[in-house]
């Protein structure tokens, strides 16, 4: 039996999607303890995962000063970790990794760290037929280990308690479940990530036109007014569909929520990711300076996305994600609804049918 780190800090979309190296491993070697290091505010997405023995948290105070990340450090070297996967790969896991005391480290080839790590993994640049570089990627980190799984989708686990709970929560607003219930992911994760909200408020209004369903806004309190904001750009009649005041009070009530919908329809990111995991269908509207290729993950007539450059490849061309991210303004105002009517008009008679 051995006992594996894997790690990966920041962001609750990249926790989730590492998470698949857990059901993997298990499928192979279901006696190894797996332990997983991710930042104390992402556990929502792996809270109730069976393939994972323990979470270990890396805080605020951690992240802020190196000399808590060397006691850290030292305290994990006394779990005596057989394998290091460091999915994260920045300068703290690095650290980790370096004093960690395994015999097996493994992450992504970078020539200023190869010298950490016993096997340094270079990332495959074309994706697999509906599966994206993000899962890909991450898969090819087991191979050290003569573990090759087949693709995996990431997995979030609700309890039957959170399940009735947002039932009750459903029913107190009186929603007709017999109509469509649809979450809307207004906001991206920044002003980069997030389509403008007078063309987002166009699409609100043409999923009403064509299908009367009733649309709830994935926010926490704080996104208020920019939710509002939202709400005031949509016609009369889509306003009518809109149940601003429900929403998750916990990310985990959120999760809950949308496991009730019949469709996530927003800004590519965490919540499309979490949908997905949560086999809820999903229409994703991607910044014009993230790579598709990488994030489009198990895309098939139930999880379809559309981009800039599907429409207007030829801006792209010679041109890198730094700087597609510049322009992204102007992108974006290029970036009209009306570009993928089409496309979000299928996907709705889909999610009907």
């Amino acid at each position: 039996m051995k006992k594996v780190l894997i790690i990966q800090q920041k962001m609750i979309g990249d926790v989730l999607t590492s998470s698949i190296l857990f059901e993997a491993i298990k499928q192979h070697h279901p006696n190894w303890e797996l332990h997983y290091l991710v930042n104390s505010h992402t556990t929502a997405v792996v809270d109730q995962n069976p393939f994972i023995d323990k979470l270990v948290f890396f805080t605020p105070e951690i992240e802020q000063s190196k000399r808590q990340l060397f006691k850290f450090s030292s305290k994990l070297k006394r779990e005596n970790y057989d394998v290091i996967i460091d999915v994260y790969s920045k300068l703290s896991s690095n650290i980790i990794t370096l004093f960690s005391g395994a015999e097996t480290k493994i992450s992504y080839h970078k020539s200023y760290t190869s010298w950490v790590y016993t096997h340094n993994i270079k990332r495959a640049k074309t994706p697999i037929q509906g599966m994206g570089l993000a899962i890909l990627n991450r898969l090819q980190l087991l191979e050290p280990l003569d573990i090759t799984p087949e693709p995996i989708k990431p997995k979030i686990y609700l309890t039957s308690e959170e399940i009735a709970e947002a039932k009750g929560l459903i029913e107190s607003h009186h929603i007709d479940k017999n109509k469509p219930i649809y979450m809307i992911g207004a906001l991206g994760s920044g002003a980069t990530k997030t389509y403008p909200l007078d063309y987002l408020a166009k699409v609100l209004d043409q999923i009403v036109e064509q299908t009367n369903a009733t649309l709830l806004f994935n926010y926490i309190p704080k996104q208020k007014p920019e939710v509002d904001t939202l709400f005031s750009y949509c016609n009369e009649k889509t306003k009518s569909h809109i149940k601003i005041d429900l929403y998750g009070s916990s990310l985990r009530s959120f999760l809950a929520l949308t496991s009730l919908c019949d469709a996530l329809i927003g800004n590519e990111g965490g919540a499309v990711n979490m949908a997905k995991a949560l086999n809820i269908k999903t229409f994703t509207i991607f910044s014009p300076w993230i790579d598709k290729a990488t994030w489009s993950l198990f895309e098939n007539e139930d999880n379809v996305s559309v981009h800039l450059k599907d429409f207007s490849p030829e801006i792209y061309q010679g041109k890198s994600e730094k700087d597609m991210k510049q322009r992204v303004d102007e992108l974006y105002l290029a970036f009209k609804p009306d570009l993928f009517t089409s496309e979000l008009q299928l996907f709705l008679q889909h999610t009907n049918s």
